[in-house]
């Protein structure tokens, strides 16, 4: 039965984005001549809107509508570690790109280096089964919002991602938008992304193997390990949190030393919602009472994201939190 259900999930994530992608395809094919038709014109005049118009109509509507009818809005997490990819060739094969080969070559490798290593890591999580489960967030909101969560739902998964997904992938815009030769900077904005993803790997790691232990102790009616404070863990509390963000500030480096900027915004909201996550899970670990004391202590002794040294802190300290 499982099985099953995977398979018609399976189905279900590759039809979903056809939409948008034989759409780019036949705009593409026809080379983005401006005198094809208006539409056309439209589109190799505008990159960045129909993006946009793009991820809107097949992302936010069709993905929340696909969301409705199978009461789960499992699509949009296996696909942000995805549309990230999607957008970067999006801006690399659209007839208005300008670019150096070797930043945009850098771009691409990069990309599906973080792209692979973030969707291995979901599928590990979810036991290799597409839509086994829902994000615990989106299970929350369901029972907080009720009967109006069928339409707040919208809003809350779904348009809430284009302003998160458009905005932190703006560099790949920015590489694809100036020829501007490889410099300096663009060094330190790939060492960057590396230590991101290389980070967020290890941590990602570390936190499965002590996930699957304590699911084997369980098991096994033995005591399990409250909390992880080996490998990075001993270092930052959410290490994994800190390479990707690593990986998207990096990334706006090459935009940075293109002159884009701006393009901050994007990491930046980004990086303060997964703050806002952050407290989240945290308030989420002290409310389970297997591991309350001993996540207080590891509170107190470990830096939230930058990995540092721990500090000295007496358990009976404890007492006075």
């Amino acid at each position: 039965m499982a099985g099953g259900s995977s398979l018609k999930n399976m189905v279900v994530a590759f039809l979903v984005p056809l939409p948008s992608i034989l759409f780019y395809l036949s705009f593409v094919r026809a080379g983005g001549d401006t005198g094809a038709s208006p539409l056309a014109s439209w589109c190799a005049a505008h990159p960045l809107l129909l993006a946009n118009v793009l991820f809107f109509l097949n992302v936010d509507v069709l993905f929340w509508l696909v969301g409705l009818l199978l009461s789960n809005h499992w699509l949009i997490d296996l696909y942000w570690t995805v549309i990230p990819v999607m957008l970067l060739h999006y801006y690399r094969g659209h007839p208005a790109s300008v670019a150096d080969a070797a930043r945009s070559a850098v771009a691409v490798a990069l990309t599906w280096a973080w792209s692979a290593r973030l969707t291995h890591n979901y599928l590990r999580r979810e036991g290799w089964e597409l839509g086994k489960r829902e994000d615990w967030r989106f299970n929350e909101m369901r029972a907080q919002y009720g009967n109006t969560w069928w339409w707040m739902s919208f809003f809350a998964v779904y348009l809430s991602q284009q302003v998160f997904l458009i905005g932190i992938c703006l560099p790949m815009y920015a590489i694809h938008s100036s020829n501007q030769p490889w410099g300096v900077w663009d060094l330190v904005a790939a060492a960057t992304c590396v230590a991101g993803i290389l980070i967020a790997h290890f941590a990602d790691t570390q936190l499965h193997r002590f996930v699957t232990r304590n699911e084997k102790l369980k098991r096994l009616g033995e005591p399990t390990v409250p909390t992880l404070e080996d490998g990075l863990w001993r270092y930052s509390r959410h290490p994994n949190y800190f390479g990707e963000q690593l990986w998207w500030w990096g990334l706006y480096l090459f935009a940075w030393n293109l002159g884009q900027r701006w393009m901050f915004l994007g990491p930046l909201v980004n990086s303060l919602c997964l703050g806002y996550v952050t407290v989240l899970v945290e308030r989420r670990m002290l409310k389970q009472e297997h591991r309350d004391e001993a996540y207080k202590l590891y509170q107190k002794r470990t830096s939230v994201w930058i990995p540092w040294f721990r500090k000295a802190v007496p358990e009976s300290k404890l007492k006075e939190t």
